[in-house]
Formats: C-alpha cells, structure tokens, sequence
C-alpha cells in the first residue's frame, strides 16, 4: 500500500550539508589535532574560507542561526579584531597550502562589522593567503542595512557576490515573524549593489511561515522575479523553538498545516520554472546563465554549511564564533560562546571544541549523500570502488530505501553497475532518500525539521 505524500513530509530528517552531520562532533577533536590535519595540506589543496559574524541588530522570530543582537558597534570593534588574530593563528599551520578559491562571509549580519574591520580582514587574508584571480567572494545582507556607501565598501573589499534575506514579501507575513521589510526596501539594496558593481545577487525566500497562503507566496515569487537575482534560495522554515528559544514568539497555530507547506512549496517552485529558472538541489533555483546553473550541468556543483554552492575549495576552512572548518581529515567546530572564542585566541590557542576525523565509510557515505543531494543520482559501484568497498557495506542503505523505492520516490538498480535515482516525483523528499546512508541517524538523539 502506497505511503501518504504528507506521512514523507512530516518524517524528520537532517538537512545533510555535512555528513556525518554537526550532532555527533565530539570534543575528542582538538587544537592540536586541527592543526596537524592543517599542516597536512600542501600546494594541491585549494582553500575556501568562512567567517562568522555571530551579530544582528535585532533577531528575526524564525532566526536559526547562531547570532545574537547588539545595538552597539563596540562588541562588533573587538569581535573584528579577534577574527583577524584568529586568521593569523591559523594561517600559521598552513604554510604550504594552495590558492583560496572562495571567501564567504556568514551570520548573523557580517556587514555590520565596521568599515574598517571590513578592510583590514580582507587585506590580512590577502596578506596571509595566496587569493586565486577568479576568487568569489561573497557576503549574506540584511537588506534593511544596505547603503550606497556600504556596497562601496563591498566593491572595495572585492566583494563579488551578495545574498539578500528577503524571506517573503507580504506585510502580515513580515510582521508574524519579525523582519518587517518594504519591496522598495529590498529594491533600493538591489540598486546600490549593483551600482557598485556587484551584480552576482541571490535571494533568500521561505515557506512555511505563519500566515502564507499560495496567493501571498506567489506575490513574493513575483516581486523577486521583478528584481531579477540570478539566483533564488527557497528554504523550509524549520520551526525548531528547543533549539531556536526566540522561535517561541512565532505562533503555531499560525503556521502552516503539512498539506499547506508542500502547496506553497510547489508554487513557488511551479512560478520559478516557468520563470526560466533552473531547479538546483533541494530548495534553490538559478538563471540559466549563473554559474550555479552551470555547475549543475558540468558536474561540479557541491553542497556544504552554507548550502548548495560552486565554491570549488578542496578544504573549507572556519573563523569565528561557532564556525564549521571541513578538511580532507575531518570536521572542526569552534567555540560557540564569544568570551571563550576570545580567550582561547589571546593565548594563542586555536578555539577548537569538537569536531570528527573521518573514517572510510564516512567518506564513501558522505560522496553519495552530496551527489543525490546536487544531482539526484548516484552510481554506487564506481564509489565504492573509488573508496575500497562492495556495494554489499551498504545493504542498510537499501533496505531503508525499499519504501521509496515501493511509492515510485527512487529508482534503485542493484546489479554489477548498482545506482540509486531520486525520481521526478521523489525530489522533494530527497532529504529521505539521502537519510537511508545514513549510519549515525537510527542511534541519533538530535531533533531535526521535517523533511518538506
């Protein structure tokens, strides 16, 4: 008997932009073993480098970041001045590592950092790293602080690229959830990137929210499209209050019922399409002509904490508050609390808390939950050859899949050239079909968002 769409939607599963994923880092991982995977890289490992930039001016309801507000520019002064100690402790342990591919700042709101913290970071990573020509250097806004003076700054940092938390349009929506925001708002902070030169720009929109109806989502579709970004992130609103206490002032009986979330999902998507995006991954859309569009089709698109993306560093290394480095040898988190990060950097320590080397199986299972992830399809037997195993170590896997595979979500091919395929119809439960390679999830205790 075939499954209910809605029983799918509602199974709670990990949003896979690491595996093995963020809850089962353990403090086993620590300074020193950081800095020997670190001093491990050589001339053929590319960098990708994170800052985090734990501030806001006020914290949005649906907010599940790790961030807090601050109305002052003094704790962002010495936030800025502690990052840049924290690149020069880093940049120590690797001396013969290759160019850096790819910068990124996160938040929170990074440009809230001061003008000058701004310049003086960047030229210390230029100083202290080898900034590949074709670098993307790219930085998430708050549209409702986006100046002319401050894209200025951008273009002169060498900024590239600039996503915009747009999230939805309609002003009930808006005021349900904390972020009241014009279109005329959103509209100026388009014009000013743009006129500094900046015109890579993607959008952050949601669904799920309290209040959204099809005809509100819709309208935020549209208003989007009229502002041309070249890409457009669709996320799931994960209402996560034991995690996200702040989400608590979001009303429940607002939100969205399963059947509603998977409507809205599937006119946005519908309007996205028929737009001429590109449906990229899980929940993003892009112009044929970006380069995530066309790391879709050549191959190379990957999936990391910050999403889907074309950053194409082989080693993705983390600065700041609760940042999350990936290495060839395994994850490293760090210190998520300012006061110890703080510390920990003025004496001279890597702020290292936990973090997990990564086994063989780890690898094999992470390659194939990143390629369903990007591309919906996976050819097993060739990864498995790539890492040393027989498609055999992932019976588990496949008797975890028999129930999508049973209601049409996968195809799954177990022969000499052994594959798995999300469907056209199982894409928005891609989530699930990645869970079942999954070796931590059944011992898990972590609570995770539904899977649409």
């Amino acid at each position: 008997m075939m499954n209910d769409p809605i029983s799918y939607a509602l199974r709670n599963v990990p949003r896979y932009t690491s595996y093995p994923t963020a809850p089962h880092f353990h403090n086993g991982v620590t300074a020193e073993v950081y800095a020997g995977w670190l001093e491990q890289l050589t001339a053929d490992d590319s960098l990708s480098l994170y800052l985090h930039v734990p501030y806001c001016r006020e914290i949005c309801h649906y907010c599940g970041c790790h961030t807090k507000a601050s109305r002052q520019d003094a704790p962002l002064t010495a936030y800025g001045k502690t990052l840049g100690q924290e690149i020069g402790l880093v940049s120590t342990h690797v001396p013969n590592a290759g160019p850096v591919r790819h910068i990124h700042w996160g938040g929170g709101t990074p440009s809230l950092l001061p003008r000058q913290s701004l310049i003086e970071l960047t030229g210390l990573m230029r100083v202290l790293f080898d900034l590949a020509p074709d670098l993307e250097h790219a930085i998430e806004l708050d549209p409702r602080l986006v100046t002319a003076e401050l894209a200025e700054t951008l273009a002169i940092i060498g900024v590239n690229r600039a996503s915009l938390g747009v999230q939805d349009f309609d002003l009930d929506v808006q005021k349900a959830i904390g972020r009241v925001q014009s279109y005329d708002v959103v509209a100026d902070a388009t014009a000013h990137l743009r006129a500094a030169g900046i015109d890579a720009l993607n959008f952050d929109l949601m669904y799920g929210l309290p209040g959204q109806t099809a005809e509100t989502i819709l309208d935020t579709v549209e208003k989007t499209l009229s502002l041309s970004p070249g890409r457009i992130a669709l996320f799931g609103y994960a209402h996560v209050p034991w995690m996200r206490k702040h989400q608590r002032l979001i009303d429940e009986a607002a939100l969205p019922t399963a059947e509603t979330r998977l409507e809205l999902a599937d006119v946005a998507r519908t309007a996205l399409l028929k737009a001429g995006y590109i449906a990229i991954g899980l929940d993003h859309f892009a112009r044929e002509d970006d380069s995530m569009a066309i790391a879709l089709r050549d191959g190379s698109l990957k999936r990391n904490f910050q999403g889907y993306t074309t950053d194409q560093g082989d080693q993705l290394i983390g600065f700041g508050v609760s940042s999350i480095g990936k290495l060839s040898s395994g994850y490293i988190q760090n210190i998520s609390d300012v006061g110890n990060w703080r510390r920990s950097v003025e004496a001279g320590e890597m702020p290292v808390a936990k973090g997990l080397a990564l086994s063989d199986d780890d690898l094999l299972r992470g390659r194939i939950i990143e390629e369903l992830m990007t591309n919906y399809v996976c050819d097993l037997t060739p990864i498995c050859d790539a890492f040393g195993f027989s498609t055999s170590a992932l019976a588990d896997a496949f008797s975890a899949l028999e129930d999508l595979a049973a209601d049409g979500l996968v195809r799954l091919e177990l022969n000499d050239n052994a594959r798995v395929q999300v469907t056209e119809a199982g894409r928005p439960y891609v989530r699930l079909a990645a869970a079942a390679f999954d070796a931590y999830l059944a011992d898990s205790k972590a609570k995770h968002s539904a899977a649409v």
